[in-house]
């Protein structure tokens, strides 16, 4: 059944790239007069295969090839996006407002380089967001920041970490939480990339994220350690009179629920019962994906910090991001556990925001 469910997301997908394609070539050789579409549709498919083989094969690439292809791919298939959706835009327009071909065309390609200029610049801009949760049983305020999916890599690195901390340092934070996918593959998982977080003076909790797992999630948890980062691997920290919580990148529940394989393919699930959580205690549970919330509130969780979705960073893509997951960003509430969703402070795959942001969550724990 999931192979038959592949094969037809497959054929879909295909279907729709290959329709994208057909229009954006009859759209171009309409609005410029060219006269050999089959060249157009050689050339557009030949640029589709290099977005997304480059995007698919060479995300942990380590040599310089490799990464130049993935950067050009990312950028191409992020121009493209909204190139498509311009020349749509354009279409609608024309209905009502009749213009030569050539205009059209000048039009469409304009709004695309805009929005795509916008959406680089906002990806490198960090924003602080602010959201206060009141708790019950704490004696005194924390401000905590939540930082989750900055993708160390590609397309960032030292001088990116260094915005993040200066930004951190100047809001009289009490303690930093990392849920997940500091680093974005295997391109840059360097001890000088992550140095910056020595200069924060109070500290910090990382869990691992998917794309650590990619770049060698032992080695990254050695670098942090080694920086004094308090790292959590399924277990439980004291700090004041917090419990914190961290979970390892895992599902929500193992469909076969054998407790006998909890480190292997181990679930939140799973997991939970084996850490002799204190429901009493005020607690705070970190993991990088945004899911299982159903057994966490069974522990009488407070606060459950999470990621991974980016919020869907591009729009429309955030709508999928909403089906896909229920929490997907901000701040939620499920049976007396909230949950709050970064929108990450980085990017994966096309170095742009447009519709979300590259947030540093500041959030301010009150007595209830």
């Amino acid at each position: 059944m999931r192979n038959l469910v592949f094969i037809l997301f497959l054929i879909a997908f295909l279907s729709l790239v290959a329709g994208v394609n057909i229009y954006l070539s009859r759209r171009f050789s309409y609005y410029f007069g060219m006269a050999h579409i089959n060249r157009i549709y050689l050339v557009s498919g030949l640029l589709t295969v290099f977005m997304l083989g480059g995007i698919r094969v060479f995300t942990n690439s380590v040599d310089p090839l490799g990464h130049t292809i993935y950067m050009a791919a990312s950028v191409l298939i992020g121009f493209a996006l909204y190139l498509i959706m311009s020349v749509i835009l354009v279409d609608l327009i024309h209905l009502f407002v009749k213009a030569k071909p050539v205009l059209l065309g000048i039009t469409a390609i304009a709004v695309a380089v805009i929005v795509f200029s916008y959406g680089i610049w906002h990806a490198y801009n960090p924003k602080i967001t602010t959201t206060e949760i009141p708790i019950k049983g704490i004696t005194q305020e924390i401000r905590a920041m939540h930082i989750s999916d900055i993708h160390l890599g590609h397309f960032r690195g030292k001088k990116y970490m260094r915005k993040i901390v200066e930004a951190t340092r100047g809001l009289n934070i009490d303690i930093v939480f990392l849920t997940g996918d500091l680093f974005d593959g295997k391109i840059k998982p360097q001890e000088e990339a992550i140095s910056p977080l020595e200069q924060l003076e109070v500290p910090v909790y990382f869990v691992e994220g998917n794309h650590d797992g990619y770049a060698g999630p032992e080695s990254i948890k050695q670098k942090l350690r080694k920086k004094g980062m308090f790292v959590l691997e399924n277990e439980v920290a004291r700090w004041g009179e917090w419990q914190i919580i961290g979970l390892d990148y895992m599902e929500a529940y193992s469909p076969s629920h054998d407790s006998r394989a909890l480190r292997e393919g181990a679930a939140i699930r799973d997991i939970l019962p084996t850490l002799g959580i204190d429901p009493a205690k005020p607690s705070i549970l970190l993991h990088h994906s945004p899911i299982g919330i159903e057994y966490v509130s069974q522990y009488g969780i407070d606060l459950y910090l999470a990621g991974h979705t980016h919020g869907g960073q591009l729009f429309p893509v955030t709508f999928l991001a909403r089906f896909m997951y229920p929490y997907y960003r901000g701040l939620y509430e499920y049976r007396g556990t909230r949950i709050y969703v970064s929108q990450g402070a980085g990017t994966f795959g096309p170095p742009l925001r447009v519709g979300t942001r590259n947030e540093l969550a500041v959030i301010i724990l009150k007595p209830a």
